[in-house]
């Protein structure tokens, strides 16, 4: 085994430590609890109900991750980075770590080698759900995680009315529309249109008061709606954001296929994914390779080329039009707005 091997190996298998690490701080109001310090070790743990001598362990292992800076035996001090663990802090994540370690997702994940001899997802023994579908069940976990959504959309749906036209269209659907963001921005962009948002009856409250935010709220119609059963007839454009990646081949097909049925002459569809080079370098891989098999793991679904978006495509009766680029956060995969018309 040659040096950088012998460097690199110990520091993959250890990959899962960072994470266990940065949930339980964020589990325990760790970073909170430090508020803008410096605190004793001590004084920490009395706050968070832990036992001192393990509470200081755990924040010698955030110093190494850079999250506190350790001043004295025992006394500890937020980096610019941990204030990030803060709950309500600008730029803070800890909802995301609660999100990203969930007890499902981490048993999903010790389940990979059974995931990948089955290509299955990982699902829930006593209930049958996938970790997904268990999180968005979770009392605690469920509002943190359409919050998270939320911001997603919005900082996308700025980028999508900037790249594609809306004003074409007398009608557009949004399906799975959750927090009514991304909608609320196409009709802002469009003020003669008209919008329809279709969802689970969960996630209605919240898109109407969206709509009703931003002002859109009189120019559109929210209807309870299974996108898994039925798709609402009549509209000129259809949206699918983030929902066709969270579904294996035969049932994104069976999606496409209603939205297919519902169209009339001249509607279109637009399918708002990130897009997998045909080929991935080692940057992509990270990028990309991972989401995909944490796709996988997590809801059964999976990126996808270009090519294969038409594949999906074609085998639900439409034909592909154009595909217009929407540039994310640095550092982030760009989106893209695909879109189909049925075939002739």
């Amino acid at each position: 085994m040659d040096t950088a091997t012998e460097q690199a190996l110990p520091r993959m298998l250890a990959g899962y430590l960072p994470a266990r690490i940065l949930h339980a701080a964020a589990e325990l109001g760790v970073a909170d609890a430090i508020g803008d310090g410096p605190a004793d070790a001590a004084e920490v743990a009395r706050r968070t109900g832990t036992d001192p001598d393990a509470l200081r362990r755990l924040l010698r292992a955030l110093a190494g991750l850079g999250l506190t800076e350790q001043l004295d035996a025992d006394r500890f001090a937020l980096t610019a980075l941990g204030r990030g663990l803060r709950s309500g802090a600008d730029g803070s994540f800890r909802d995301d770590v609660l999100l990203s370690v969930t007890a499902e997702l981490w048993q999903a994940w010790g389940a990979l080698g059974r995931v990948i001899r089955t290509g299955e997802p990982w699902r829930d023994a006593g209930t049958g759900l996938t970790a997904r579908e268990s999180a968005l069940r979770d009392p605690v976990l469920a509002p943190k995680y359409r919050a998270a959504q939320a911001r997603a959309t919005a900082e996308f749906a700025a980028g999508l009315v900037r790249v594609c036209d809306f004003t074409r269209f007398a009608t557009i659907a949004d399906l799975g529309g959750d927090d009514g963001a991304l909608l609320a921005a196409v009709l802002t962009a469009a003020p003669g249109a008209r919008g329809l948002l279709a969802d689970l009856p969960v996630a209605l409250d919240g898109a109407r008061a969206a709509l009703e935010s931003a002002g859109v709220a009189d120019r559109c119609e929210v209807v309870a709606a299974d996108r898994a059963e039925s798709v609402p007839p009549g509209a000129d454009a259809y949206l699918l954001n983030h929902l066709v990646r969270d579904l294996a081949d035969g049932a994104a097909v069976a999606l496409l296929g209603r939205c297919r049925a519902a169209m009339g002459p001249g509607a279109r569809l637009l399918v708002l994914e990130t897009v997998l080079p045909a080929v991935l370098g080692p940057a992509d891989s990270v990028t990309y390779g991972l989401t995909d098999l944490n796709n996988l793991v997590y809801t059964g679904g999976r990126e996808r080329t270009a090519a294969e978006y038409r594949g999906l495509l074609e085998a639900a009766g439409f034909a592909h039009v154009s595909t217009a680029v929407v540039p994310a956060a640095e550092g982030l995969p760009d989106y893209n707005a695909i879109e189909a018309e049925p075939a002739r």
